[in-house]
């Protein structure tokens, strides 16, 4: 594992717990765990073996993106893992040099790994927990979006559902094109677009939230939140299913399906006030509506409410 450190990190690994400068007041804190046969597999039916690479990376894209979701900016992360005794050391190795390249390659610059612990158990637990800084500003709240503000995309939504569907595929991994490989590999080591939450922040954005269980379940969290609706527009959604059809056409599915019910691409959902310029790398792809009379919040498609469900925790 890289042994650099951010600047936040006054003390890091090597005594019984971190030191985390938090020059701005406040620290920003986000947790999340990843489960052997819960939320990875080992082997896939497709033959592909999950690595310690992809699980480290996975467990800092994940946190990295709540954090980005608030407009904040990552600064320390640490790290638990349960461990069964035959698990291979060179795994562990592959899992922490995943972490540490997580952190550098999706532009985290600012943030290291500061300690962890290790413990032993039946199956692999891997929990991180990250920081970060507000540097002074707002944080962008799922409850701020209003009617007439303009919903729009920062990152991808389907292509990690899809990515996960060729993996659930008895389809050889050897036989994919690298097209469909593409989408596997984000279900592996998401991209989320860590530059656009301090971004968006800046250009004025009213609401925030990191789509990891679905457009359309993450998005009723931020209309319920906000005590609205959010109207997705259809022309785009269909743009985004276009970007799936390496998958979609093998595997037979309609692409809608992963762009409104797949998670895991941890792109950034954002709604800013009609009439500004979106920010550099956000698509708009609705918009934010007032309840009617009768009306309860959540997410409709041209006006019409939509039943397309996402990842449950507790139900999937």
């Amino acid at each position: 594992m890289d042994a650099r450190h951010s600047a936040a990190t006054v003390l890091g690994p090597g005594d019984d717990a971190a030191i985390i400068s938090a020059s701005d007041g406040r620290t920003v804190i986000s947790i999340d765990t990843q489960v052997q046969d819960q939320d990875f597999r080992l082997r896939w039916a497709n033959g592909y073996h999950t690595t310690g690479f992809d699980v480290g990376w996975k467990a800092a894209a994940q946190n990295l993106s709540d954090i980005n979701a608030m407009g904040a900016t990552a600064t320390s992360l640490v790290v638990s893992l349960t461990l069964p005794p035959g698990t291979l050391v060179s795994w562990v190795e592959d899992l922490a040099d995943g972490l540490a390249a997580g952190i550098r390659e999706l532009g985290a610059e600012e943030c290291s790994v500061a300690g962890g612990d290790l413990g032993r158990g039946r199956e692999i637990s891997v929990t991180a927990a990250v920081l970060g800084t507000l540097n002074g500003g707002r944080a962008v709240l799922r409850s701020g979006a209003r009617p007439g503000d303009v919903l729009a995309l920062a990152g991808t939504v389907g292509h990690a559902a899809a990515g996960l569907a060729l993996l659930e595929s008895e389809l050889d991994v050897h036989s994919l094109t690298p097209e469909q490989r593409a989408l596997l590999d984000i279900q592996c080591r998401p991209q989320p677009p860590l530059w656009a939450g301090p971004l968006a922040r800046t250009a004025g954005a009213t609401a925030m939230l990191d789509i990891s269980d679905g457009l359309v379940r993450d998005g009723a969290r931020l209309a319920g939140a906000s005590g609205a609706v959010l109207d997705l527009e259809p022309r785009e959604l269909g743009r985004l299913g276009e970007r799936l059809g390496p998958a979609s056409e093998l595997l037979g599915v309609d692409p809608l399906t992963w762009v409104l019910g797949g998670g895991e691409d941890h792109g950034l959902l954002a709604t800013f006030p009609s009439g500004i310029q979106l920010p550099s790398g956000f698509t708009a792809i609705g918009s934010v509506q007032a309840l009617g009379t009768t009306e309860s919040p959540g997410v409709k498609i041209a006006g019409r409410v939509t039943g397309a469900g996402g990842w449950d925790h507790f139900a999937d």
